[in-house]
């Protein structure tokens, strides 16, 4: 018996030599063994010392500093609803990431709050775009997306806007496309939106006073 395990242990050590990856290997899993262990990427250090409890030791890395959000100048107020209305939004929202200088508010939430946006109310905001900019001034229709596309850097697309008689005509596009919106992309009336609305805040509500419809 003892000649067969010093055979194997010669066998081992003759492997080690043979094999570096081995030697660490069994370091790893041998309890006599000082070490440490660091994982690329996690938080936390994973510490195994002699002589101690077999439970890792963890501890917080030192936390870096997380950079600190920008202030938004303006704020979009639009309607999560809207399917052709979401990509420009998400365009619009992948282009702020740089910038950090725009809100983003959804007035399809529930949490929507008109108390918070200058007093607009879910049917005035549907009629068409507004957006509020960080002193307090409402702007809607073309000027309020001149403001938007300005923001994050994109300015030069409504620029045109700015002179007569095109600002007056790009409003009246704007105006007619807001009007007709719901029925082109196949959505009940705004009638029917807003009977579905309070419905549902009634049935969400129930009895409470301190709920808004």
């Amino acid at each position: 018996m003892a000649t067969r395990g010093a055979a194997a242990a010669a066998s081992t050590i003759w492997k080690q030599r043979r094999n570096p990856s081995l030697r660490s290997l069994s370091n790893h899993f041998n309890p006599n063994f000082n070490h440490r262990i660091i994982p690329t990427g996690f938080k936390y250090q994973v510490r195994a010392i002699q002589g101690t409890s077999t439970d890792p030791v963890i501890t917080p890395l030192k936390n870096r500093d997380e950079p600190k959000p920008q202030n938004w100048k303006i704020k979009m107020l639009y309607d999560g609803d809207c399917p052709l209305c979401m990509r420009e939004v998400n365009m619009l929202m992948e282009r702020n990431e740089k910038h950090g200088t725009i809100k983003f508010v959804d007035i399809s939430s529930n949490d929507y709050s008109p108390e918070d946006n200058q007093g607009l109310d879910y049917k005035t905001v549907m009629g068409q775009i507004h957006a509020i900019q960080s002193d307090g001034n409402v702007v809607k229709g073309v000027e309020a997306f001149r403001r938007l596309y300005e923001e994050v850097g994109l300015g030069w697309v409504y620029t045109i806007t700015k002179f007569e008689p095109i600002g007056k005509l790009a409003d009246a596009v704007y105006d007619v496309w807001a009007k007709y919106r719901l029925q082109v992309t196949g959505r009940p009336s705004l009638e029917a939106i807003l009977e579905a609305r309070k419905k549902d805040k009634v049935e969400t509500c129930g009895e409470s006073k301190d709920c808004k419809i």
